[in-house]
């Protein structure tokens, strides 16, 4: 986390440095036990159906970060500004040249701010390592009855103990427009999100569950597992392997359950 977030006065490298944020990945092999051909939502009616949609398909995502201010309001604490893309592509659809069947797109703002060590050391070898304060807004960019957006503040606390990192949030969702094209969204997606990390050696995993505090039937559990594709290079190209379960892989399918296996490449991460 330190690294990552510059959290400490040696790890920091300056403003406007593109970094990479959440995984970057092309996953070609990207099956679902249930593709979601007719979207809808409660003020949205049933998009038109394309049953040539074929169930496996592939995933990628481009995320990128950059600091834009450093050592704002608190000793160490930095502003930072992200953007994330999310693809589904029926890369094995020729019969409809092979379209992108969905994309969001991911604008935020991270105000990150590190916990001196004096405050951050818990029970059982653990540490409060950082908080977080956000704004993100999160659109598909299609038009009427495809259309789906949410805007959120997002508070969170990053934990570590050895090879374990811990980021629990809230997402509290904000109402900028008066239309809502999916009023019902946190319902199935969830509010809260917590992510454990482990990295024994030169494999990584993360587990991701999402939840909205009412009901186990609903949120989304995603785990990520990545392993070096050349033993002598462990940060450069790397196997990626996915598997969720639950709602909202994309907005599109915010209020549809699916389980769905990747299996691919993450591209770069710096």
């Amino acid at each position: 986390m330190s690294k990552m977030w510059e959290l400490g006065p040696d790890d920091k490298r300056n403003t406007f440095v593109v970094r990479t944020y959440l995984p970057n990945f092309l996953l070609p092999m990207h099956y679902t036990s249930q593709m979601n051909r007719a979207p809808h939502s409660p003020t949205q009616p049933a998009g038109l159906s394309n049953q040539n949609y074929n169930s496996v398909e592939a995933k990628l995502q481009i995320s990128l970060r950059a600091k834009v201010v450093e050592d704002l309001l608190l000793p160490g604490a930095d502003l930072w500004a992200a953007y994330t893309q999310r693809s589904l592509w029926q890369l094995w659809d020729s019969g409809d040249s092979s379209p992108f069947r969905s994309t969001d797109y991911q604008p935020e703002m991270i105000y990150v701010v590190p916990v001196p060590e004096k405050f951050g050391t818990l029970p059982l070898g653990w540490n409060l390592r950082m908080l977080q304060l956000g704004f993100a807004h999160q659109s598909n960019g299609q038009s009427d009855p495809l259309s789906r957006s949410w805007n959120r503040i997002t508070l969170g606390a990053g934990f570590e103990h050895g090879d374990f990192s811990l980021m629990i949030r809230d997402n509290q969702r904000v109402h900028i427009q008066s239309k809502d094209d999916n009023p019902d969204l946190t319902d199935y997606i969830g509010r809260g999100e917590i992510n454990m990390a482990w990295s024994p050696g030169v494999s990584t995993m993360n587990l991701t569950w999402r939840t909205n505090f009412k009901s186990l039937s609903r949120g989304s559990l995603q785990l990520d597992w990545t392993y070096p594709v050349f033993a002598d290079q462990p940060t450069g190209l790397r196997w990626y392997v996915q598997l969720f379960h639950g709602f909202g892989e994309t907005l599109l399918d915010y209020n549809h359950r699916q389980t769905s296996l990747g299996l691919g490449l993450t591209l770069f991460q710096f």
